[in-house]
């Protein structure tokens, strides 16, 4: 179906993907943006999804025929002040991040687990980053089996705004018993006593903080951290050194943008890098959030050349709760994940997920979304779409924030 003007919230809107299976995940759908899929020792596929809030921590559904998934495990949190939103899947281990609602509380810091039988996932430990002016560990990355990278507080990080309380850590975990903090980076003047002054504020009203969110790291350059810094903007680091992170470059773009840059993603064949910016306000409040294409050759001055275009605010900034750009598929680097350097896939809240070509990056084409009609019982009234993965069969998983569950989709491109 083509994409129309103001086309109702209920309505499933689709070019080039359709629908193949779905989980509504026992009415609790709510998932965040830390999505896995593992091989398991006995050859199912087993695909992982954190959750946005409680009361759930993680839900595992078995893949392996994507027409019928089947759910195998919902865990549960240990109490409602405290949220998963965020997971990593590296072979038979799972990192699992904890942020608190108030500072000070528990559980704050990650999980690791021993997945091998999906059906009982085992802690092996956990990494504590609680403390006075800590909410712990929004978002991980681990895809080595080596390191955590992750945004987080910690104990003895005092910030210069409480909206700053979030960094750049680095978590060895090659004793998986006993994780230990590799290395930190935070962005100059967040934290009390830096010698360098605060940063400024985007804006009274869109003031999201200056903290780390995605840390992506890859084995094509293990030695480099490409950072979303919300509204700090993107980062890139040296981290050769792990226990010295260096600073490469800083691409900031809000004012006048409003803030919030939240995934920053290298093509190392096109020296590209993709950044996205998340929507976090309803009805196209903070508008516009986009996803920029930066020209990356020169890793020290990151130049923007276009950005992913969308369909207009005027149709969806107001279909329900959020429209704009949030989560792509990051081209994990493991043998059931498919990875491109000319197609991006990214989610948009009520925008859905879609596709885009950039073969000429001065240009990028949509060539395919899927936009679910409103899920039963959704809160905002229509598909808020928070994260997506795309495999190594060219299939595509989307979840809903709120109540949808999890969508299997298959492209025709």
């Amino acid at each position: 179906m083509a994409l129309g003007q103001g086309s109702a919230p209920t309505q499933t809107l689709a070019l080039n993907m359709k629908l193949i299976g779905h989980h509504e995940l026992q009415g609790f759908g709510g998932v965040g943006e830390g999505v896995g899929l593992q091989k398991a020792p006995d050859g199912r596929r087993i695909f992982w999804m954190a959750h946005e809030s409680a009361p759930k921590n993680f839900t595992v559904v078995d893949v392996s025929n994507v027409r019928e998934p089947k759910l195998i495990l919902q865990t549960d949190l240990p109490h409602a002040r405290v949220r998963s939103n965020s997971l990593d899947v590296c072979g038979n281990l799972m990192a699992v991040a904890y942020q608190t609602r108030d500072v000070g509380d528990k559980p704050a810091g990650v999980d690791l687990f021993d997945i091998s039988k999906p059906e009982a996932p085992k802690l092996i430990s956990h990494f504590d980053a609680s403390g006075p002016h800590s909410r712990g560990v929004h978002a991980v990355w681990f895809v080595d089996g080596e390191y955590i990278h992750c945004a987080s507080g910690a104990a003895d990080f005092t910030p210069t705004n409480p909206k700053d309380d979030q960094f750049y850590r680095i978590i060895d975990v090659r004793n998986p018993s006993k994780p230990v903090e590799a290395g930190r980076w935070w962005y100059p003047g967040t934290r009390k006593g830096d010698d360098a002054p605060p940063p400024p504020r985007v804006s009274a009203k869109f003031d999201s903080g200056y903290r780390a969110h995605n840390t992506n790291v890859y084995p094509q350059r293990p030695d480099r951290a490409y950072v979303g810094y919300i509204d700090g903007g993107a980062v890139i680091l040296d981290i050769a050194d792990k226990a010295r992170p260096k600073l490469i470059s800083n691409w900031r773009h809000s004012p006048p943008y409003n803030g919030f840059l939240h995934t920053l993603m290298p093509l190392f064949e096109r020296g590209l890098l993709i950044a996205s910016d998340e929507c976090v306000r309803d009805n196209g409040a903070d508008w516009p959030k986009l996803t920029w294409v930066l020209d990356g050759r020169d890793e020290t001055n990151p130049v923007p050349i276009s950005t992913l275009p969308l369909p207009p605010v005027e149709s969806f900034g107001k279909r329900g709760g959020r429209f704009g750009s949030h989560n792509m598929h990051e081209n994990y680097p493991h043998a059931q994940s498919f990875r491109s350097e000319t197609i991006v896939f990214a989610t948009f809240f009520n925008g859905g997920v879609r596709a885009y070509d950039l073969s000429n990056p001065f240009q990028p084409r949509e060539v395919a979304y899927f936009v679910p009609g409103a899920p039963a019982l959704s809160p905002k009234g229509a598909v808020q779409i928070n994260d997506v993965y795309w495999d190594d069969r060219g299939l595509v998983y989307a979840g809903d924030r709120f109540t949808g569950g999890l969508y299997i989709l298959e492209m025709n491109i």
